[in-house]
């Protein structure tokens, strides 16, 4: 009988499997997760934990498994409010004839505030705790962010041409450093400059953002190689493909965020590699409107860090991160015409350290581990979709559904207690969701 005196600590999670994702491979069974001030303190078995720790609040969950908190390293979360408005057409139709359109009738501070809110509620119940968001108006998108206790990496826009958010080229840089210098030292929150796409900002503005991007020490998140149209144009216009042209700007580096990259040389790919670029993979999005295939097994054997995105509810539509990485996987094989590639392991790493790593939150997010943030999932195993349960990591990407987490974490607080929303009014997020159905169904489009 030891006469150690128990740790204190807030909390400790019991769950029959916690699957740290480092080291890569390793599920522990019975296991248990403290939490002290928000941060992961000890990973070890149920019965070391209960004899060295005195915790305020125990989660006991044996049927479940214990996995670090979904990255989604691409959204645009206000749009969540165009979930199905203009389904089933090709990329530039949708956006240049439906969603901008409707974007311009509608967008301003409550849309972006009550759409992110919609978001927060889905995601939460689906186990995504961190978001890279590229938006408008990110101020608003850091405050709601930052008042329901979310993660969030909010993109700074910039384009070429006027928005409701800004009206000329130093309008876009003056608020993107007002909004940095506002959130700079937040715990949850933290920005990254958002140049929209190749063909949509000029060299001059690309400078620019690469310049303030090394200044401020903060990512760059683009879509990039989205569109085999996109490639055709950038040679006709540039006489380069538009990663060439991003490289002769001094851009293609360990901040580059480069999102969809469906259309990709093998000498492209060992260049992503070189310069530490992160990939995020939006499978879903790229199927929906036809953009492509990425090649997610490629990326990932040249050695690119390979995050994955659900893109904005509008041309996705959900933010399931269950289905985006069963997607991601499952698409990876039939590319790379390989059953074994980005198997069900790397896909869980590519939708937790993948994305944390992409956006420059690895030092805090993205793994189970001691000194680490506690953003944690728990879930449910033990449902009959998910059993007889022979491979815990199997299950949880090729079986799972978002309805089976039950519970959630972001910094040791609780977001999501058996399936219940903490601290969110459900019937005024869906009141408001449907006030912004009727505007939008009556914009009339020329």
């Amino acid at each position: 009988m030891s006469d150690r005196i128990p740790e204190a600590c807030d909390l400790l999670i019991e769950a029959g499997f916690v699957v740290p994702v480092v080291p890569h491979g390793v599920v522990l069974e019975h296991h248990a997760v403290a939490v002290t001030g928000g941060r992961i303190v000890a990973v070890l078995p149920v019965p070391e934990a209960r004899s060295r720790f005195a915790p305020r609040e125990t989660v006991s969950r044996p049927d479940a498994a214990l996995i670090p908190g979904l990255v989604n390293a691409h959204t645009h979360n206000p749009m969540t409010l165009l979930r199905g408005v203009a389904d089933d057409l090709p990329l530039k139709v949708w956006l240049q004839q439906h969603i901008w359109p409707i974007e311009a009738a509608v967008i301003g501070p409550d849309f972006v505030a009550d759409g992110i809110t919609l978001a927060i509620a889905e995601m939460l119940r689906g186990g995504t705790t961190c978001v890279n968001e590229n938006y408008f108006f990110p101020d608003v998108q850091a405050a709601t962010y930052k008042r329901h206790g979310f993660r969030a990496r909010v993109g700074l826009p910039v384009i070429d041409f006027p928005t409701a958010w800004a009206a000329s080229d130093d309008e876009y840089f003056d608020k993107a450093d007002e909004v940095h210098d506002q959130w700079r030292d937040d715990a949850l929150i933290a920005t990254a400059f958002a140049p929209h796409a190749p063909y949509t900002v000029n060299d001059a503005n690309f400078e620019r953002v690469r310049m303030l991007a090394d200044q401020l020490d903060i990512p760059v998140h683009l879509h990039l190689h989205e569109t085999a149209q996109e490639v055709e144009q950038s040679l006709e216009k540039h006489g380069q493909r538009p990663i060439a042209r991003l490289d002769r700007l001094g851009l293609v580096n360990e901040r580059l965020i480069a999102i969809h990259m469906t259309q990709l040389t093998e000498a492209e790919m060992h260049l992503c590699a070189e310069r530490g670029v992160s990939v995020v993979h939006c499978p879903e999005s790229n199927l929906k409107l036809a953009s492509g295939f990425c090649p997610a097994c490629a990326l990932e054997r040249a050695g690119v860090n390979l995050a994955i995105g659900t893109d904005g509810c509008a041309s996705n539509n959900d933010l399931d991160m269950f289905s985006e990485t069963r997607t991601a996987a499952l698409l990876a094989k039939a590319v790379a015409q390989d059953a074994a590639a980005l198997d069900a392991f790397s896909a869980l790493r590519a939708a937790t350290l993948g994305g944390a790593k992409a956006i420059g939150f690895d030092d805090r997010v993205g793994s189970i581990e001691p000194g680490k943030e506690a953003d944690l999932v728990c879930v449910d195993l033990s449902a009959l979709e998910t059993q007889p349960l022979h491979h815990v990591v199997s299950q949880l990407i090729y079986a799972t559904g978002r309805q089976q987490v039950s519970d959630v974490w972001i910094a040791g607080r609780a977001r999501l207690r058996q399936r219940m929303l903490v601290d969110i009014d459900i019937e005024g997020v869906l009141s408001n969701a449907r006030q912004w159905r009727e505007r939008i169904a009556g914009i009339r489009l020329s």
